[in-house]
């Protein structure tokens, strides 16, 4: 007998969580959709928006230089939005919705199966797990190879922020693009198919015992940064969000970026 949507013996307020992940993320959702269609102020100068980059091609009237391939090329179908986001936040965002923390949440906090532990969620009469169209989340163990590649990107952007005009110094936006990747790194490297890739296809760590091998001893390490995983997904995302918006308030005179230049 099926019972009830979110019947429960719990006492606590168990809704509490799952409501405030759904708000956090959703907020999330809508200004990164916002941010990724617009396709302005995404650059100051030596100041490149994480949302944007790889910069593969850069709109008329931008002299920054970042692009890898030119300008905007007039071939793309017009009914593409004209943002050079469209063709980058696929990959990063591919990574993070079939990230098993993301998949714990979204399921709990949007598909309520269930809401929480011990709480009645949606009816499941032929449950299936992740088969049929939710098979594609079996990708994340590959695009973990472009969440790395992305984080190397995003240290190269942080690294020519350091540099205006030819001249070395260093600005509240510089540091923040240079902290961006390392908390990606942490929450990147902190995850489970890592840490699957670290320390699979092994029968036995420590064979002979007391002799712990080497993919024993990094598999431990990266256990560090995956105990921590769930905090490292919400740091790295808010802090994206926030250098991509510190950046369109430099850009759109909002706001003045302290830095060493003057």
């Amino acid at each position: 007998m099926n019972q009830k949507l979110f019947s429960t013996n719990r006492t606590d307020s168990w809704w509490i969580e799952p409501s405030l992940t759904a708000f956090g993320f959703l907020c999330f959702v809508v200004y990164t959709t916002w941010r990724a269609l617009s396709g302005e102020y995404f650059v100051e100068q030596n100041y490149l928006s994480p949302f944007y980059s790889p910069l593969l091609f850069h709109l008329p009237g931008d002299l920054s230089g970042h692009s890898w391939f030119g300008i905007w090329p007039e071939s793309i179908p017009s009914w593409i939005p004209k943002s050079p986001a469209i063709f980058i936040l696929i990959f990063p965002l591919s990574f993070r919705m079939t990230c098993y923390y993301y998949r714990k949440f979204y399921y709990r906090s949007f598909f309520l199966t269930p809401p929480a532990c011990s709480v009645e969620g949606f009816p499941k009469n032929n449950y299936k797990g992740e088969t049929g169209l939710l098979v594609i989340q079996n990708i994340h163990r590959y695009t973990l190879y472009l969440a790395i590649l992305y984080i190397f990107i995003l240290y190269y952007d942080g690294f020519i922020s350091l540099f205006r005009d030819g001249e070395f110094g260093i600005g509240v936006g510089s540091m923040m693009l240079l902290i961006n990747p390392t908390l990606l790194g942490f929450y990147t490297f902190g995850c489970h198919a890592f840490r699957h890739l670290i320390g699979g296809s092994e029968d036995c760590f420590t064979c002979p015992v007391g002799n712990e091998k080497i993919k024993y001893k990094a598999w431990k390490k990266v256990s560090v940064l995956n105990s921590k995983h769930m905090l490292w997904a919400w740091i790295s995302m808010i802090w994206v969000a926030l250098t991509d918006l510190y950046i369109m308030l430099v850009s759109r005179g909002v706001i003045t970026d302290f830095n060493t230049w003057g």
